[in-house]
């Protein structure tokens, strides 16, 4: 895939999110739209380097364009990992300097890295040196006392010198200390005017903007406003359809028709077939379709009949077939 293709994708990606972002749910997310661009659950370095976890790069080519996100903050053990991930196929490794659970602050690295940008640098610096696909960063606009207006374009001009032209930014501060990561996410206010300075300030960068955001006339406001590209975390994976089911057509202006939910789903059983053929478990995959509906009528039955079904003995494809029938019966 040619170099450019993960930013041309980025106008519109689904956010690496821990738990939520496997492969079933990016396969998923892929049915419902051609052009998004689709990040994994965060990966560490050490994992692969230390660990030889290299199951956690495992993805469907149909997934593409898809991006492997890596924690970590030794800049030799992260080049090593975006070798690692570049290798398996991933169009793009990014950097994570926006998570803020314990478990990352212990490890130095996630939203602690926005403390030490020389460091950051340093990361992004040698993993730009190992790859030849984009070295991008996800990264918040501050962390607890810190002034974003002074942290924050000195982060991105020591991450540009070493050779990040693609950044997305969490338009919210994380607080390291008092709040968990949930709270991390809706308690410290968004701040978007920021980034959108940091645009005017910065204008050979790619930023994208993420937090918050829960609809697509909402990416195409900060699109239109000067932003290069959106990032949508919760809503996407809530309610799928209404972010990715149009989104060819109205972000990157796609003239075939938007995606059929109904379609979507079942496009989903040769899939489920051969993970149950490979000695998986239906509810890893269907977990992920629970909100396709969402809004819509028959939603709950939908929801009903995945969650009380897919973990029985025996349950497999036609167990969608059951739950979409739920669904025609609104139609």
């Amino acid at each position: 895939m040619p170099l450019n293709a993960a930013t041309a994708a980025a106008r519109l990606s689904s956010a690496p999110m821990m738990e939520w972002t496997d492969r079933h749910c990016r396969y998923l997310h892929r049915r419902l739209s051609r052009c998004t661009l689709l990040y994994t659950e965060m990966v560490t370095a050490a994992a692969l380097v230390r660990g030889g976890a290299l199951h956690l790069l495992d993805h469907s080519p149909e997934e593409h364009p898809v991006a492997l996100q890596l924690g970590g903050s030794d800049p030799e053990e992260l080049a090593l990992a975006a070798r690692v991930g570049a290798q398996a196929g991933y169009d793009e490794i990014n950097l994570n300097c926006g998570c803020p659970s314990d478990r990352v602050q212990s490890g130095t690295f996630g939203a602690v890295l926005m403390t030490r940008p020389g460091l950051v640098a340093d990361c992004v610096a040698a993993m730009r040196a190992a790859v030849d696909v984009d070295v991008t960063v996800k990264c918040r606009i501050g962390v607890d006392d810190q002034d974003p207006e002074v942290l924050l374009p000195e982060f991105l001009t020591r991450i540009s010198e070493a050779g990040c032209n693609r950044v997305i930014i969490h338009a919210r501060k994380a607080w390291l200390q008092g709040l968990s990561p949930k709270e991390n996410r809706d308690v410290p206010p968004l701040d978007p005017d920021l980034v959108l300075r940091m645009k005017r300030t910065f204008p050979g960068m790619h930023i994208s903007i993420n937090g918050g955001i829960a609809s697509l006339d909402a990416a195409r406001g900060f699109l239109d406003a000067g932003l290069d590209g959106v990032m949508v975390g919760r809503a996407a994976y809530h309610q799928p359809a209404d972010i990715l089911c149009a989104a060819d057509r109205l972000i990157f202006g796609a003239t075939t028709p938007d995606t059929r939910v109904e379609d979507a789903a079942r496009d989903m059983l040769p899939y489920i077939e051969a993970h149950l053929a490979q000695g998986g478990k239906l509810h890893q995959v269907t977990r992920h379709m629970l909100g396709l509906f969402a809004g819509r009528p028959g939603a709950r039955g939908w929801r009903r009949a995945l969650s009380e079904g897919a973990t029985r003995p025996g349950a497999g494809p036609e167990l969608v077939e059951r739950a979409l029938a739920e669904v025609a019966a609104f139609a």
